[in-house]
């Protein structure tokens, strides 16, 4: 094993962890620097939002690109909050339609206006009822109606009485009866004939009074005809009475309001209007408060209500300071583009116009709607109906009933409200990216792409900005000014959680939760500052709340429960590592894979992917080892082999190549019988041409086995073998970097599958020369040597068994038995092992 100690492949302590210098921070306390602008590492993406939030064109909406965590919602809050007003802001109301009271009609007024506009509006319908009864109960009033009443009853009687003259004139006179009016023959001016006297007057007498009797009948229906038409006179003369009366009343209060509004000819009209329909329907107005009462504010047709002269403030702008920002957390489709409420009467639902409620696009409207994609696309119908508002640019308020045909009650129809909103979507970049090929209208309507950055560059100058960065993170929390040397420890974690030596994260989200936790640690030790200890002591706290899962992993292992063994060697057998994510905790722990070879027709078994527990990424790295395998041992030989290779005790899916390097490795040792070291662990993935590639969560997996090894004692010949390319990553903990540096635990960097398998086996891999043979006793040697031999007994297997033939006649004369011909062995045809100093690749 002596190639353990190769100085090309073993890592230094200095390659292993980054360490920033406070001496190198020109600060002695976060609170001498300077808050750090929008444009720290986010340039690109701030460029962009500003184009998109200050070209208020149509489609030029914005979608911003970003991982979660990365402070994508603050950014946009303080962009929008440093840009200017476009136009001046307007308060939007709706109002009665009194031609249609299902068509409620939309005012724009400037803001502030609308407020006031309904507070008068409220103050005159709280006077108008006794307004009304006052002006009903007068004494003017009722004279007037009472001296009109009593004109059209003399009316009526003076045309009776009139009749009744002439009648008697004529020997018939008019009775009033329990059943009308009727004529009788009259014997006097105030008697008339009973029926037996009647009978005996003379015929020619009799003949006259019922020929009289009959013309004055016709007269008197005639007349009782008219008296309808008089009655109808005499209400439209109460109704113009009526309506003197409300105008008397009512129509100061409308005057008085006009010259607030006077330059708003909207509200002069909509106060006319009112003041028309006071005037035309007092009357009822009377009825209808007297009979309802307060249950009669509920309805909206078919009754009148002093209610329908109320104005809903639909949109109220009159506080807001600059363009409205409106963040809408839930955005389904009713919160989107508002909702018209109902309310149960009578076991009915009613609504009015004064039940209608805005949504986020009318409140938004004049600014900025800000959106959450993954929550907009989660709710049903919300995405369409966004794109349905910008797309019209207006807003409509329509029930999702209607829109799909299911409702089949008379709804209210608001006018729709004129959108002039920019809308700000959030998402990360497969939401953008799907959009973008799934939805064609999509790059229609969000033509400005704001991508945000997951990391920086660690230079010096980004190491100062980033220190600002911390501090003005910590003034917005109101937290402890941070000392450099606090400073320099989180500058550290930013780069782990970049998950690069060379690069910083820009997930402020994780960094504000740190620096929030050490604040407490400070408060708890009565510190005036947040030093590195609390940073650290924030950090394990951290970990040690998230970590109960790897502590019952790595418990298992340790008690053998999962079988991974750290020491001795195994044919066939090594050490991979698996990470887990579990919300922002990843750990790593090692699993056991093995691969099992015999004799075959060149099959590759991937166990994992035949049980269906094998990802499509797992699946891939298994056949590009296949492929390699094939390529390098199989040009002059055919693959004769049959392997299987399976993640040991793996119960879940498995997905992912980062263990491809580990697979290969343990093939090609089942192939040539050489053993492994079991005191080393492998991750990385493999290409076609043998190249190791690098692969992710590096620092959690070298962590995870140097617990277990460290666990059972570390013996100096423990380690991990990493891809040579995820050295720039390594930023390991500091009980790590220790170990390596007292050469207690090793880490090593590769950049083939030769030297891997060279510091697994302790064998030369052996290089081919220029004919492409390599020198015996090597790996590669061993793997040619076995698949050679497992060819020939497969083509030996193959042959047929000779067996004896039975003699037979000749078919006809001359025709002789061919004696059979010995079977001549081809020429080069050697015997494995023939050749002991070179096998051929």
């Amino acid at each position: 094993m002596s190639d353990l100690t190769s100085p090309s492949l073993r890592l230094t302590p200095a390659q292993l962890f980054t360490p920033c210098n406070p001496d190198h921070l020109p600060f002695v306390s976060s609170d001498e620097l300077e808050d750090l602008g929008a444009e720290f590492a986010h340039d690109r993406a701030v460029e962009a939002l500003r184009f998109g939030l200050e070209y208020r064109r149509s489609g030029y909406n914005v979608f911003v690109l970003g991982e979660p965590g990365s402070g994508r919602h603050a950014l946009v809050r303080r962009l929008i909050g440093e840009a200017d007003g476009v136009e001046p802001l307007s308060d939007w109301c709706y109002v009665n339609n009194f031609a249609d009271a299902t068509r409620p009609q939309l005012m724009r007024l400037p803001a502030g206006r609308g407020a006031k506009l309904r507070d008068d509006m409220q103050h005159f319908v709280a006077e108008l009822g006794p307004a009304i009864a006052a002006a009903f109960e007068s004494d003017e009033y009722r004279s007037t109606v009472d001296a009109l009443q009593e004109e059209s009853k003399q009316k009526e009687e003076g045309a009776l009485r009139e009749l009744g003259r002439e009648s008697l004139k004529q020997g018939v006179a008019l009775l009033r009866t329990t059943e009308g009016f009727a004529f009788a023959p009259a014997k006097t001016d105030e008697e008339t004939y009973s029926q037996e006297e009647f009978d005996q007057l003379p015929e020619e007498r009799k003949a006259a009074l019922e020929k009289t009797i009959a013309a004055f009948e016709e007269r008197l229906h005639k007349l009782l005809g008219q008296f309808p038409r008089w009655r109808r006179e005499l209400q439209g003369k109460v109704k113009e009475t009526s309506r003197e009366a409300m105008r008397r009343a009512v129509g100061h209060a409308i005057e008085e309001l006009k010259p607030a509004y006077a330059d708003l000819p909207l509200v002069i009209t909509f106060l006319e209007a009112v003041l028309h329909d006071v005037v035309e329907t007092g009357d009822t107005l009377r009825d209808s408060q007297r009979q309802e009462g307060e249950m009669e504010n509920l309805l909206f047709s078919g009754a009148i209500s002093v209610q329908r002269y109320l104005v809903n403030l639909f949109v109220d702008n009159g506080q807001t300071q600059g363009q409205p920002l409106i963040c809408e957390s839930l955005p389904t489709y009713q919160n989107l583009v508002g909702r018209v409420e109902h309310i149960a009467h009578l076991g009915t639902l009613v609504a009015n116009f004064t039940l209608i409620k805005a949504g986020a696009l009318q409140r938004a409207n004049g600014g900025t709607l800000v959106l959450d994609a993954a929550k907009l696309l989660a709710q049903p119908y919300a995405w369409d109906g966004l794109k349905r508002a910008l797309q019209a640019g207006v807003a409509r308020i329509e029930s999702l009933g209607e829109i799909y045909g299911l409702a089949s009650t008379q709804q209210l129809e608001p006018e729709a409200i004129p959108l002039d909103v920019k809308v700000v979507l959030i998402g990360d970049r497969m939401t953008y990216y799907l959009l973008s090929e799934m939805d064609p209208e999509f790059a229609a309507l969000f033509k400005v792409a704001a991508d945000m950055e997951s990391e920086v560059e660690r230079s010096s100058d980004n190491t100062v900005l980033y220190a600002r960065l911390l501090a003005t993170l910590g003034r917005r929390e109101k937290l402890r000014p941070l000392t450099r040397e606090a400073v320099a420890r989180c500058i550290e974690y930013a780069a782990r959680l970049a998950e690069d030596r060379q690069r910083l994260t820009t997930r402020t989200r994780l960094l504000a939760d740190l620096l929030r936790e050490a604040d407490f640690r400070a408060g708890k030790a009565a510190s005036p500052v947040l030093d590195r200890l609390h940073v650290e002591q924030a950090m394990a706290a951290m970990i040690h709340r998230a970590d109960r899962v790897r502590e019952k992993q790595h418990e298992a292992i340790l008690r053998n429960t999962l079988m991974i063994a750290t020491d001795g060697q195994q044919v066939g057998q090594i050490n991979g590592l698996a990470a887990i994510e579990l919300g922002e905790f990843t750990f790593a722990h090692p699993v056991r894979i093995t691969a099992a070879v015999r004799m075959g027709e060149g099959d590759m078994v991937d166990i994992e992917r035949e049980v269906e527990l094998g990802g499509p990424l797992h699946s891939k790295g298994m056949m590009i080892l296949t492929s390699f395998l094939a390529s390098r041992f199989g040009r002059s030989t055919p693959l004769s082999l049959n392997a299987s290779i399976v993640f040991e005790q793996s119960y879940g899916e498995v997905d992912g190549d980062s263990a491809s390097l580990a697979e290969l490795c343990a093939l090609l040792s089942g192939v040539a019988l050489v053993p492994i070291h079991q005191s080393l662990a492998v991750t990385g993935s493999v290409n076609q041409l043998g190249q190791v590639q690098p692969i992710g969560a590096v620092n959690e997996k070298i962590e995870g086995f140097f617990d277990i090894c460290q666990a059972r004692g570390l013996t100096g010949s423990q380690g991990v073998i990493i891809p040579a390319s995820n050295v720039q990553h390594l930023m390991l903990r500091q009980d790590v970097v220790a170990a390596v540096a007292d050469g207690r635990f090793h880490i090593y960097g590769v950049n083939d599958v030769d030297q891997a398998i060279e510091l697994l086996t302790g064998v030369p891999a052996g290089e081919p020369n220029d004919q492409g043979e390599v020198p015996e006793g090597t790996v590669n040697y061993l793997v040619a040597m076995q698949l050679t031999q497992m060819a020939t007994m497969r083509k030996a297997l193959s042959e047929p068994t000779p067996h004896k033939r039975k003699p037979r006649k000749k078919a006809a004369e001359g025709e002789g038995e061919k004696k059979p011909q010995p079977e001549k062995k081809p020429e080069g045809d050697k015997k494995p092992g023939e050749d002991k100093g070179a096998a051929s690749l």
